[in-house]
């Protein structure tokens, strides 16, 4: 069998790896694949270095960021239950529907916290009372909180 060549990537390959791995493959593919079309450069002591360090900094990063989260979490909690008033008809049906970008809008009057509305999931609200909507901050992040539908 063959000897494998160590390389690192400079993108992401998918069923190989992510960029910055350091990655075992078949000396062919990487003669005549990776090298050439610049997907991948060999191992050499300093370029392991220089993915060292950009792991490290991708690190403290996602540390950062989740600390970010933990505190716009807290900030979230602090604020207890939003009140978003909607038009009502018959039945105590609302006119339209609770939104994302609603539930964002009021908790940033309520906390000062600007929220991506893409990680607020919400249960269909089309009638006034309460309701749980679950808000993810981070991979590792995420808070529920109670949502009060009253009549405006």
């Amino acid at each position: 069998m063959a000897k494998r060549v160590q390389l690192v990537l400079n993108q992401d390959i998918t069923k190989l790896g992510k960029s910055g791995d350091l990655v075992d493959v078949a000396p062919g593919y990487a003669r005549n694949y990776l090298i050439p079309q610049k997907l991948a450069t060999h191992a050499t002591p300093g370029i392991l270095k220089q993915v060292e360090r950009r792991r490290e900094k991708q690190r403290q990063l996602q540390l950062e960021l989740k600390a970010q989260a933990e505190e716009q979490k807290a900030a979230i909690e602090k604020a207890g239950s939003l009140k978003i008033a909607k038009q009502v008809g018959e039945n105590e049906a609302i006119f339209g529907t609770v939104t994302t970008q609603d539930i964002a809008e009021a908790i940033q009057a309520a906390t000062g916290q600007e929220l991506d509305r893409r990680g607020i999931t919400i249960p269909d609200i089309n009638h006034l009372g309460t309701y749980k909507a679950e808000i993810k901050l981070h991979s590792e992040v995420a808070v529920q909180i109670d949502i009060e539908v009253v009549p405006s």
